[in-house]
């Protein structure tokens, strides 16, 4: 069976936190959390699930923040979760499977992530992400905005789906003052 480590970045996620860690009980045999700059509880209720809680100071850069977390991965595999991020019980099972029967040759695992949902509960949009990855590797994070892990090596798609159950809206601004930022210092838009 292979080892997980399971690392994410947050800031101000005490409402979602403590809800996405509980699920992946049994699954991650190792949490990284990096703050990047939380007023909230988030660091508290981090350290409730793991002592890994490390800073990293804000910079506009996605990429930047996920790459220092996978820099402290310790386990065969680096997994990744937003902080808004469920997996449920049917997925937790798939999910405990995968670890049991994943063939040595895997670099990579793409797994859906639903991200929009009817009245009822029924994912509307759901797209394959990369979300497993072998630490041996050291697979690198790019694009400072809805970053990605180009695709390498050997790669898995799995039937696993993330929920992605967002609270409450993403920073208002954000995203245009990183795009703004980019342009300044010259940076190509793709």
């Amino acid at each position: 069976m292979i080892t997980l480590s399971l690392c994410m970045i947050v800031k101000n996620e005490e409402d979602v936190l403590g809800r996405c860690l509980s699920c992946m009980d049994g699954i991650a045999d190792e949490i990284v959390i990096v703050d990047t700059g939380s007023t909230d509880r988030t660091r508290e209720i981090a350290l409730q699930f793991t002592s890994k809680v490390y800073d990293f100071p804000w910079r506009d850069d996605f990429a930047a923040a996920r790459n220092f977390a996978f820099s402290k991965a310790t386990m065969d595999y680096t997994l990744w979760l937003d902080a808004d991020d469920v997996i449920d019980e049917e997925n937790r099972a798939k999910f405990l499977a995968l670890k049991r029967e994943l063939p040595e040759s895997a670099d990579m695992v793409m797994m859906k992530y639903d991200v929009a949902f009817d009245a009822q509960g029924r994912p509307t949009l759901s797209y394959y992400r990369e979300r497993l990855f072998r630490t041996s590797r050291h697979f690198q994070w790019v694009g400072e905005i809805h970053e990605v892990v180009p695709q390498q090596g050997e790669v898995l798609y799995r039937d696993i789906h993330v929920l992605h159950k967002k609270l409450h809206p993403t920073e208002q601004g954000r995203n245009l003052r990183i795009f703004e930022k980019m342009l300044s210092e010259g940076k190509t838009l793709d």
